[in-house]
């Protein structure tokens, strides 16, 4: 039970081809696609929107940090 070969892949493939059709093999393969496309978006815009973000969290703290203390008891 080794890696199949060259003509039992053949064979796989034309069966996949068979059962799902082109209509649908070519819309899976557009949308696995666009899927790692967007992936690929994310994860360079995360390494670059981590700065951002830290300065957007930064900007929005309240300017007066005792008041919004929750772990001391309010009176």
């Amino acid at each position: 039970m080794g890696i199949p070969g060259p003509f039992q892949l053949l064979i796989v493939l034309l069966l996949v081809l068979l059962l799902f059709g082109t209509k649908r093999l070519r819309s899976l393969g557009s949308d696995l696609g666009g899927a790692i496309r967007d992936f690929r978006k994310g994860v360079s815009e995360d390494g670059d929107g981590s700065k951002s973000a830290d300065n957007q969290q930064q900007s929005a703290k309240p300017a007066d940090p005792a008041n919004t203390d929750s772990s001391k008891p309010q009176s």
